[in-house]
């Protein structure tokens, strides 16, 4: 006997077996399986490119920034010190700059000043002072000086008009200086007799140097020399004058003459007659000393040739 004949399962209008679920078993027509980027890499263009690069740089430096103001940060809280404050090499740099720029302009202001007053006649030498003289006038020094009327004082050379200053024969020195606004002075030290000697063409005056100065008539009182050839460079006129002026000016003053035929042959006469043997000029100063006490004693010659032995005649 037949038993029931089993009819086959109705197909599902979609085509599947009827009660089996979609995706469970065959795959279901018209679906498209989703690829992942393990699959196949997505494609980049240019400007998607060009867009992560830029994202890229913006972030680096954003973390630069960050880094740097981090630092700063960290910076402030050491010093104590604002951190946007001027770092301190900057601000000495400014002052340097600062400090360049003004010596400029000071020295261009006082290169012009200097300028203005070595070439115009602003402060010209409109007023000649002249003071130490005795017996010298101011026409002599003013001849020779030479110095032209309102020259400017930056072109005068100070050391060349007191060279011909001193060029006069009465002169021992000169000294020259600028005297702003308009004034030029000049000092002058004249030459002091202190011996006499006669010469055919009257009697010249010697200084203390042995320089002959002067051909005139000696002041009172004024000792006579008697040398072969006085001069700056006779050595028995310097020991002559070496004596003199060490003496005492009680005793100075009753020198009449002074002979000095050589250096170990020093003599003095007096204005009385008595007579010093001088000697040397050895151990000068207390020959000297010793003379004033010697003189008061009663005698014609007083000789002091040996100082630790004087004797009188």
């Amino acid at each position: 006997m037949t038993g029931p004949t089993e009819e086959p399962e109705a197909a599902d209008e979609s085509g599947g077996v009827a009660g089996e679920a979609p995706g469970e078993g065959a795959a279901v027509p018209g679906d498209v399986i989703a690829r992942t980027d393990d699959d196949e890499p997505d494609f980049e263009g240019p400007r998607r490119r060009a867009r992560r690069e830029r994202e890229e740089r913006r972030a680096a430096q954003e973390r630069a920034i960050a880094i740097e103001n981090a630092r700063r940060e960290a910076k402030r809280r050491v010093t104590g010190r604002p951190a946007d404050d001027p770092k301190p090499a900057a601000r000495g740099l400014i002052r340097g700059l600062k400090a360049l720029m003004w010596s400029a302009l000071i020295s261009v202001v006082v290169v012009g000043a200097g300028l203005l007053l070595y070439f115009t006649p602003i402060m010209s030498a409109r007023v000649l002072a002249i003071t130490g003289l005795v017996t010298l006038s101011q026409d002599e020094v003013q001849q020779a000086a030479a110095v032209p009327a309102d020259t400017p004082l930056l072109q005068i050379d100070t050391d060349a008009v007191a060279d011909r200053v001193a060029t006069i024969r009465r002169v021992a020195s000169a000294r020259v200086q600028r005297e702003y606004p308009s004034t030029l002075r000049i000092t002058i030290v004249e030459r002091i007799p202190l011996v006499v000697k006669d010469y055919p063409d009257g009697p010249h005056l010697f200084d203390r140097d042995g320089v002959d100065f002067a051909t005139a008539p000696p002041p009172q009182g004024l000792p006579y020399l008697d040398a072969d050839t006085p001069g700056p460079t006779d050595l028995p006129t310097l020991a002559a004058l070496q004596v003199l002026t060490s003496l005492r000016p009680e005793v100075a003053s009753q020198v009449s003459r002074i002979g000095a035929p050589s250096v170990a042959s020093i003599t003095l006469t007096l204005f009385d007659g008595r007579q010093v043997i001088w000697g040397t000029t050895d151990r000068t100063d207390e020959k000297a000393l010793k003379l004033g006490a010697l003189l008061t004693q009663p005698g014609t010659t007083y000789d002091l040739s040996s100082p630790d032995l004087p004797t009188v005649k």
